[in-house]
């Protein structure tokens, strides 16, 4: 098996464990800030719910429904915010953007673990829309929260 066949089936693992076992679904208890997105094209759907304590992500969960790429990366995405700070939450996300638009992307400060084995729905335009769903959301979130605090 080459390597690119080994990574791709790696890969399909990850993003299958996360689906089959996702990490941090369910609902926050107490205050936070909630953020319901769908993608109508497939029937993805996402409640985010964030907890944002001087100025980290101290806790973030998700429930909804979905195909196997929008609920693994629901998960993989809540399991690398939790205790970003909002800047940084921000950069990762924008750094997936781009790994998701085929583009080259720097780490940087990251470790993006499990988020890589999505790299590969690049090549599947119709599916981006489905593994940036909670991304999207943690954004839209974050920008209405930053939208109250300056008020």
């Amino acid at each position: 098996m080459s390597l690119g066949n080994q990574l791709d089936t790696l890969y399909r693992q990850v993003i299958m464990d996360h689906y089959k076992n996702p990490r941090n679904r369910g609902e926050i208890e107490g205050d936070s800030l909630k953020v319901n997105m769908n993608n109508p094209t497939c029937g993805d759907r996402i409640q985010l719910q964030m907890q944002v304590e001087d100025g980290k992500i101290a806790n973030a969960k998700f429930v909804g429904e979905g195909c196997s790429i929008s609920l693994s990366s629901a998960s993989m995405m809540t399991q690398a915010v939790k205790g970003l700070p909002v800047e940084d939450a921000l950069k990762l996300s924008g750094i997936f953007s781009d790994m998701m638009l085929g583009k080259d992307y720097t780490e940087g400060d990251f470790d993006l673990g499990d988020i890589e084995a999505l790299q590969g729905v690049a090549k599947f335009p119709a599916r981006i829309k489905c593994a940036t769903l909670a991304w999207k959301a943690m954004e839209k979130g974050l920008d209405e929260e930053k939208d109250e605090d300056s008020e």
